[in-house]
């Protein structure tokens, strides 16, 4: 797993938004507070890479509990984060097929803290897809430093 960022963000602009929630809802199932990627901000020509972004909040429902007094944005949500992000990317492609389904996330690693305020921008970098699966790398971001990255893998159900 590389510790470079998989996308030059030196050339996008991370304010944009190319698909927001409303778009998302035509993708994802995931709704509510489980709707962990807030919006898809750039995609290659190829539909191979993508920039989505979650802007963390003081609200969320794992503030309160996960480290009283000093939330820390969950592992496993940064994890669904990235995950529904290359689900969006793989969507893309492959839009008429079944419901999508979780099968693995290896090589994760945490690098950093993610707190209320932050913006986790999340990188995609599709290894391989077809239409029954998908496996991609998958970074997580904050001020442009790496915090998380992770090999995850999808598939339709």
């Amino acid at each position: 797993m590389a510790s470079a960022p998989l996308i030059d963000l030196s050339t996008i602009d991370l304010s944009q938004t190319i698909c927001d929630s409303r778009c998302l809802d035509e993708f994802l199932p995931q709704t509510g507070p489980m709707r962990q990627c807030d919006r898809i901000v750039w995609v290659s020509e190829n539909l191979r890479h993508c920039v989505g972004a979650k802007d963390v909040r003081a609200d969320e429902f794992w503030c309160e509990h996960h480290i009283k007094g000093r939330p820390l944005f969950p592992g496993v949500l940064m994890i669904e984060s990235c995950a529904q992000c290359t689900s969006w990317l793989f969507r893309t492609r492959f839009p008429a097929l079944g419901f999508l389904g979780f099968l693995r996330c290896d090589n994760a690693s945490f690098r950093g803290q993610v707190v209320p305020g932050d913006t986790f921008v999340i990188l995609v970098e599709e290894i391989e897809a077809n239409p029954r699966r998908f496996i991609s790398n998958v970074q997580g971001l904050v001020n442009g430093k790496l915090v998380f990255e992770a090999k995850i893998t999808g598939m339709t159900i």
